[in-house]
């Protein structure tokens, strides 16, 4: 059974910085490209940034180019998102998800960004 657990997230000023983690079991978490979204109320999810398996692709919607990195530790099931120079505008609950086959969505995490 997959499951992906998200943490990391708070109540951060304009201009702080966050790491989210995101522990993945049940499948091969080596051969999977993993991502984060985000999503706010109201709204849909949208991709943040991507990773490929082993690390060699990866993509970032443009409004975070330059101050999220996404990474991934295999020997771990983990990935990260280190978000810096944080906007209230990245307000938002963050999930980690397991790209297709078998996709699968973690609960999400808040972060927050306000004075």
């Amino acid at each position: 059974q997959v499951q992906l657990v998200e943490s990391g997230g708070g109540l951060v000023p304009p201009g702080g910085s966050l790491r989210l983690s995101c522990v993945a079991s049940g499948f091969a978490f080596s051969l999977y490209g993993m991502s984060w979204y985000r999503q706010t109320p109201g709204k849909g999810r949208d991709l943040v940034a991507y990773i490929s398996s082993v690390g060699e692709i990866i993509k970032y919607v443009d409004s975070v180019k330059g101050r999220f990195t996404i990474s991934r530790d295999n020997a771990k099931n983990t990935i990260y998102l280190q978000m810096n120079s944080l906007k209230p505008e990245d307000t938002a609950v963050y999930y980690c998800y397991k790209n297709a086959p078998s996709a699968s969505w973690g609960q999400g995490t808040q972060v927050t960004v306000a004075s």
